[in-house]
């Protein structure tokens, strides 16, 4: 394991080393040895604060929430500003330090396990650019502070195996909120804001065109970038948020599968029936049938 840095803590700092004996137990176990924490914390203000490591035995996650710091990663240099993290696999040479005058307050956890490389492929991680820009992410703290809660556990090895789903959780949330970011700063199209006229308009039937003049681009820029950030098409997505819905109307209302397309903007009951079991896998009168279950159940 690498170890962390001998920063000075201050009161309100973290500094978590999982101990050997629980990283064997991880490492070994079924439900946790794919991804598991082996040292974690939060520096406030971490003024001094710097690493620099040749050998790196861990993967690395470093969020910056306020303040700068600066990195070096391999062949990569730059700063790392306040919404911004910095990802370093394992064995990769880099150090990095918080800014003088303006030191940075970093939320960081070291982990281990079979799936890191998927999961930080998963992240977007590419060697000549380890730096992401997240925001400031309210869920995403929130996951920090709660995996560090394991601290306080007595070295439990369920809790450590909590922890370790835990830790893909926060993982995957850092993924959420990157294409959120990457959404609302794409170039020349506020992806937040095309979603939520798609939502507020699920009762009708949009075409791509409509959409591209609410994103005002033209057709082919605005599949192409939406594509790019989100993996659908815009009107797949559109479908499938549709359909989200029904399932929705289908669980929560009596309304009639009749009823819930019209409501849906689909004039025709058939077509929507047909779309529904081509995404969910079942009729919508099967889908209803299948979650009415008895009181109790």
């Amino acid at each position: 394991m690498s170890a962390p840095s001998k920063w000075p803590l201050p009161k309100a700092g973290i500094r978590f080393i999982t101990p050997r004996f629980m990283i064997d137990q991880l490492a070994s176990n079924e439900l946790a040895r794919d991804c598991y924490p082996t040292a974690m914390g939060y520096y406030p203000a971490a003024d001094g604060h710097e690493m620099r490591r040749q050998r790196h035995d861990d993967n690395l996650l470093i969020y910056c929430v306020a303040g700068q710091g600066e990195a070096r990663a391999g062949d990569w240099m730059g700063t790392i500003s306040g919404g911004q993290a910095i990802l370093l696999p394992q064995g990769l040479e880099h150090e990095y330090r918080a800014r003088p005058g303006q030191p940075w307050t970093v939320y960081w956890v070291h982990f281990q396990g079979r799936a890191s490389a998927a999961l930080l492929q998963h992240l977007g991680y590419r060697e000549d650019a380890p730096r992401i820009t997240l925001g400031i992410s309210a869920p995403l703290t929130a996951a920090f502070d709660s995996l560090m809660e394991v601290r306080h556990t007595g070295y439990s090895t369920r809790a450590f195996i909590h922890a370790a789903s835990q830790l893909r959780q926060l993982l995957t949330q850092v993924a959420v909120d990157l294409d959120r970011e990457t959404g609302r700063n794409a170039q020349g199209l506020d992806l937040e804001q095309i979603q939520a006229f798609m939502r507020e308009h699920l009762d009708q039937s949009l075409r791509l065109e409509a959409l591209a003049r609410q994103a005002k681009l033209s057709k082919y820029h605005f599949l192409s970038r939406y594509k790019a950030l989100t993996g659908y098409t815009p009107i797949k997505h559109f479908v499938n948020m549709k359909i989200e819905r029904a399932c929705r109307l289908l669980d929560a209302t009596d309304l009639s599968v009749t009823d819930v397309a019209a409501t849906l903007g689909y004039d025709d009951p058939m077509y929507f029936s047909r779309q529904f079991k081509k995404i969910i896998g079942h009729s919508p009168r099967r889908y209803r049938s299948s979650i009415r279950i008895e009181p109790g159940a």
